[in-house]
């Protein structure tokens, strides 16, 4: 079977980029078992609950929700399972000390094939408040707008059309 190449998105944690200020990204390795790479290569994941910590200096993802393969049998994974995320140890000690610095947490905001491993990206977050969110979601229609406004003059001036 030839090797995939390239970055195949299996999901995104949207709601993270809307609830936390992204400080940092990092991409981290994830052991997996061989059902659940079959269940990742059919899209079945939620990371909506997910969130990393620290135990006995590693970096482990805990509520990720990877469905039970199909076809699989006693050899099946359990969904909810704790998973260790591989990580550089210069990189879990960067991380690990602003954990510990406080106000921030690690949160996986999307996961993908790279080149065929599974990988997931890691946040360094801060929460935001309501009126953060609400300021943030005013911004990014704005820039929408603008961008839409843009286009709707360049489209005019490519046509040769004046207003």
């Amino acid at each position: 079977m030839a090797r995939e190449n390239g970055r195949k998105l299996i999901a995104s944690n949207k709601k993270a980029r809307h609830d936390y200020d992204i400080l940092k990204t990092y991409e981290a390795g994830i052991v997996l078992a061989g059902t659940e790479v079959k269940s990742l290569r059919e899209g079945r994941v939620s990371l909506v609950d997910a969130f990393a910590q620290e135990r006995d200096g590693e970096i482990m993802l805990y509520g990720l929700h990877i469905a039970e393969y199909g076809f699989g049998t006693w050899t099946n994974h359990a969904p909810r399972r704790t998973r260790k995320l591989l990580l550089h140890r210069v990189e879990i000690a960067r991380i690990l000390e602003k954990l510990r610095d406080g106000g921030v947490t690690l949160v996986p905001l999307s996961m993908y094939f790279a080149d065929g491993w599974a990988k997931v990206e890691l946040g360094l977050a801060r929460g935001r408040r309501s009126y953060d969110k609400r300021q943030a979601l005013a911004e990014r229609d704005a820039k929408k707008e603008i961008a839409r406004e843009l286009g709707r003059r360049l489209k005019g001036r490519a046509t040769g059309r004046r207003t």
